[in-house]
């Protein structure tokens, strides 16, 4: 796959330019955009970045990060603390992903999002409040291990970092989630499922592969 430099701040607006002329997938009147990537690639940055040029062209936007949607810790930790496969298939509470966020986005949707569900930190539920997303409007997931669901996501953006990069950037106590990374990048191919990749290895300097055909 051949990539290009670009800067951080031009690739949310080209992003939001092409996703802006996007009809939504499944026929629904919201559009849903996905970036996906490891902690260390620093996906809410970019989702953030998204929002706000999605913003400067009229939209609606609402960030929701896969952090507010972690299992409880009694189900996260039942291999133990650092169990990788438990990580990549257990962690996460896909199903409350689909119910409280894309089922209300599809057609013939509510659009009453939840934002969060779940405070890792407390160990409770958030009740934070839904928000309403007007038709027309956007929700911008991101967090990791997105691709490997179905999730019915308008754009999908690919963060990838390379194993050299992933280990150099994640920090010695979370190392032992390096083979869950390992895991979906062979299991799923995260960077053939997302419309676009990008190559975070130097934070300063992001790479691309271009907007799908048509963009």
């Amino acid at each position: 796959m051949r990539l290009e430099a670009i800067t951080w701040e031009r690739l949310a607006r080209e992003l939001a330019r092409y996703g802006d002329g996007l009809s939504a997938a499944g026929g629904g009147p919201r559009l849903v955009f996905g970036v996906d990537g490891a902690p260390a690639a620093r996906t809410g940055g970019t989702a953030e970045r998204l929002a706000e040029e999605m913003r400067l062209l009229g939209r609606s936007v609402l960030v929701v990060s896969t952090e507010g949607f972690l299992r409880p810790a009694s189900l996260r930790y039942e291999y133990g603390k650092r169990d990788p496969d438990a990580y990549l298939d257990g962690w996460y509470d896909t199903g409350a992903l689909w119910r409280e966020v894309f089922g209300p986005l599809e057609a013939g949707g509510s659009g009453r999002v939840l934002p969060d569900l779940w405070d890792p930190a407390t160990d409770r539920a958030t009740r934070t409040p839904y928000r309403e997303v007007p038709e027309g409007g956007v929700v911008i997931v991101h967090g990791p291990f997105l691709l490997g669901h179905w999730f019915p996501f308008t754009l999908a953006v690919h963060l990838r970092l390379s194993p050299g990069a992933l280990r150099r950037r994640t920090p010695e106590p979370e190392h032992w989630t390096l083979p869950a990374f390992a895991r979906y990048e062979d299991e799923t191919a995260p960077t053939e499922r997302a419309d676009v990749v990008v190559r975070a290895d130097d934070p300063s300097h992001p790479a691309w592969s271009g907007l799908p055909a048509g963009g």
